[in-house]
């Protein structure tokens, strides 16, 4: 790294602690698919005696709130106040995820509760050898939801109640699971209103669903996702695609998220900016596109420009993939003490 690339890195990581520390009060307005994340965790030490697959002894079990529901915990962690428009179903799950967002301060009041609907659930099964391996790796996953799509009018309701609290907000941010909050006309009202009022939009869309992001500030995607277009456009580099996919969705940049090989940021007029991970070690990657959302939505929604922004969520990340499994939700001291260790770091370089 240049010696100009150090001193910018260095002021943005001081102004970022400037921010994480006067942060609070102002209020994003959240609108998405909402899961109830389930991990069982235990020993897998024999397999099964009629079939080859491992048998796993459970020590432990862990429930807590996912997608679009991860990220307003993310924001709440930030001091920000969470408009949050989401649905879940009458079941158990359904309730079980409500009574933990209110455990946590946020605000229910916009939860739609469908009867007579399944709450997506993701299942996750997680196994080590007893006493050889202390690190865990994922089994399985089993998916528990809703056998039928939405009801057009509960994503309508979600829609114009997220547009009513839109005028009080410093951002928007929309997660897209296509689980039917959030459709395209939908989401095309709702970043409409955010660019009439200068208000800073992240979408974290599917890729089968990029037209519902189209106007966004910035939209999030995986290193594997924009390959994957890339092959399927023809495209000569995944750079040429990113350039290509801002220009035809009237996108400001994306945020495309590569884990251990860290962010990349694409920008409107050809700017790339590479991030590297600087996490000691990656335990996992859940939750890492739900960081991304609530930092970029927090900076942005200060002010900052996307370059700072996005160096917030590389942070942000890093703090992610160092966590347990379980344990992965952003924590603004964590983050704080994050951007002063790296801070220190550079510090140390230059000797």
């Amino acid at each position: 790294m240049s010696d100009d690339a150090n001193t910018w890195r260095f002021e943005a990581l001081n102004r970022l602690r400037s921010l994480l520390s006067s942060i609070g009060g102002s209020n994003v307005t959240l609108i998405g698919d909402t899961m109830l994340d389930r991990f069982h965790h235990g020993f897998a030490n024999n397999l099964n005696s009629t079939s080859p697959v491992p048998v796993l002894k459970v020590t432990r079990t862990e429930e807590s709130p996912g997608a679009s529901a991860h990220i307003a915990i993310g924001l709440s962690s930030f001091g920000m106040g969470v408009s949050f428009h989401t649905a879940v179903g009458s079941d158990n799950e359904g309730k079980l995820l409500i009574s933990q967002l209110q455990e946590r301060g946020i605000d229910t009041g916009g939860i739609e509760m469908v009867d007579d609907r399944s709450t997506l659930t993701k299942i996750r099964f997680f196994g080590s050898r007893e006493s050889l391996l202390d690190r865990e790796q994922i089994l399985l996953q089993a998916d528990r939801g809703p056998s039928s799509p939405l009801d057009p009018s509960v994503s309508d309701a979600l829609t114009t109640s997220a547009l009513s609290n839109l005028s009080d907000c410093c951002a928007l941010v929309i997660s897209d699971y296509d689980k039917g909050v959030v459709t395209h006309d939908g989401a095309q009202s709702l970043i409409s209103a955010a660019n009439e009022a200068n208000i800073p939009c992240i979408v974290d869309p599917k890729l089968t669903g990029l037209d519902k992001s189209r106007g966004s500030t910035v939209v999030i995607f995986e290193k594997r996702g924009l390959s994957l277009l890339t092959r399927r456009a023809g495209s000569p580099s995944s750079d040429d695609m990113a350039m290509s996919l801002i220009e035809d969705y009237e996108w400001d940049g994306i945020v495309v998220m590569g884990g251990i090989d860290g962010i990349t940021l694409y920008q409107s007029g050809g700017t790339i900016t590479q991030f590297d991970c600087m996490a000691p070690s990656a335990e996992q990657q859940i939750g890492m596109h739900d960081a991304a959302a609530a930092s970029l939505a927090v900076a942005l929604g200060a002010g900052l420009d996307l370059v700072d922004a996005t160096l917030l969520a590389s942070a942000a990340c890093d703090c992610v993939l160092a966590a347990n499994t379980g344990e992965e939700y952003i924590d603004k001291g964590i983050l704080g003490l994050w951007l002063d260790e790296l801070s220190w770091q550079m510090q140390i370089s230059d000797r």
